[in-house]
């Protein structure tokens, strides 16, 4: 069977990889000139780094899955971490219940509260019965207005701006479960799993599997239209040509999808049309001095521009990386946004300021080099009762399947979900041809 993957992330190369090794002709075609999405990699200080920074958690068992499984189990540490609340010009230690209860942001009675709602949250497993709440509609009702204008609401505009009011509180739940779930018993210590020498070795150990079983991956190659005729699946228009497939699946945004296949029925093109995404900005320096001591700093000030600053280097050691430093200023924006089309150089230039605002001591001269990545559909907008919405991986036009990260609900984003999302495809392509 010949099958054509559009999107070269981590979804399209685990369903490559598993179709290829079940001895199918799997051709990959990504547009971009390397392969890895968001999960993608880039030189700096000689090494191999993540665009977007990654970590995974202890409980993402498919991605430790295939790790091992490709051989690179022993390169896989885990790491204890530590994260930073930045809050009315000034850095704020946010490890543990101890700190939480320091915080002088909050009354005594809120930080109880606070921290036995997050409790409340980690110990819930049935998310269907939050599905009808916004995060703010439950967070308020449950933690109090405070808590929510201190903490979260300043977290969630800087991920989703003016959509912030309409996110469904499955989406806010999964963050906190997620969370606690790489915490120890004691809940004291987070551990996060970085692959020394970055992920991209993943996505580098997947190409190489899927070639040596045959397979084929065509970047810098644009898929122009996906071929129906009789509502089958016939093939794949690129720029470079035309080429015939029994089965295509797509790893793109749903908006891409929609503009590739104008046979797509009404309903399902209806519920494609309803998703929308914020688009992300990322910004990574190298930095002669340490920003701060925080590995993830979370930005409770709607007066800074940014929602996050992760600091790579408090996880892994900088003398991995030349002894610099390596942070990356996180930001969610829509595409038309002012922030969105500045250049690196611009960009930098706008967040000085703030970057002094969490170290006064910070510079222009700390800076040694600057670069900016960019995503349009970086994070789905997860609205209440989203499940509702969630198209098929099977389309009903026949051999034609979508997988993208708007279907792996009430999971977000993240490369755990990715690999679970391949290997899904992959068994549902093989179950629905009939075919081992």
């Amino acid at each position: 069977m010949k099958i054509g993957i559009i999107g070269g992330g981590i979804a399209g190369l685990t369903a490559a990889y598993r179709l290829s090794k079940s001895g199918h002709n799997v051709v990959v075609f990504e547009k971009d000139a390397c392969l890895g999405g968001q999960a993608g990699t880039f030189d700096i200080c000689g090494q191999p780094l993540e665009k977007y920074y990654h970590h995974i958690f202890t409980s993402d068992s498919d991605i430790i899955c295939l790790i091992d499984e490709l051989g690179l189990g022993a390169k896989l540490k885990w790491l204890e971490s530590n994260v930073g609340l930045y809050y009315q010009g000034k850095t704020y230690k946010w490890v543990d219940a101890f700190d939480l209860l320091r915080f002088p942001g909050l009354s005594l009675v809120n930080r109880f509260r606070l921290g036995l709602t997050t409790l409340q949250l980690q110990r819930h497993k049935n998310w269907h019965d939050l599905e009808n709440l916004t995060a703010q509609e439950w967070i308020i009702q449950h933690v109090g207005r405070k808590n929510y204008e201190v903490i979260w609401e300043p977290l969630l505009r800087g991920k989703f701006g003016e959509r912030a009011d309409e996110i469904g509180m499955v989406w806010f739940w999964g963050k906190i479960y997620l969370r606690f779930s790489s915490r120890g018993k004691s809940m004291q210590k987070e551990r996060l799993g970085y692959l020394m020498g970055s992920y991209g070795q993943v996505i580098n150990t997947l190409a190489q599997k899927i070639q040596e079983s045959g397979g084929k991956i065509n970047t810098g190659t644009t898929v122009k239209k996906i071929i129906v005729e009789d509502n089958q699946v016939k093939g794949i228009l690129t720029d470079r040509g035309e080429e015939l497939f029994n089965v295509v699946i797509a790893t793109i945004p749903s908006s891409s999808f929609l503009s590739l296949v104008a046979e797509l029925p009404k309903n399902y093109r209806e519920k494609l049309q309803m998703t929308t995404y914020q688009a992300t900005a990322c910004l990574v320096l190298t930095l002669k001095k340490s920003l701060s001591p925080f590995y993830w700093m979370n930005i409770s000030d709607t007066s800074m521009p940014f929602v996050a600053v992760i600091e790579h280097t408090n996880l892994v050691k900088s003398s991995n990386y030349n002894n610099k430093h390596i942070i990356y200023v996180s930001n969610y924006l829509t595409q038309d946004s002012l922030l969105y089309r500045m250049d690196a150089a611009e960009l930098l230039e706008y967040y000085l300021p703030y970057l002094q605002k969490i170290n006064p001591e910070f510079n222009r001269e700390w800076v040694e080099d600057c670069f900016l990545w960019k995503d349009e559909a970086a994070q789905p907008i997860i609205s209440t009762n989203y499940s509702q919405h969630i198209t098929e991986h099977r389309t009903s036009i026949d051999g034609l399947y979508l997988a993208n990260t708007t279907q792996i609900y009430p999971e977000d984003r993240g490369m755990n979900y990715s690999v679970r999302l391949g290997n899904k495809i992959s068994e549902l392509v093989l179950d629905n041809t009939g075919i081992e």
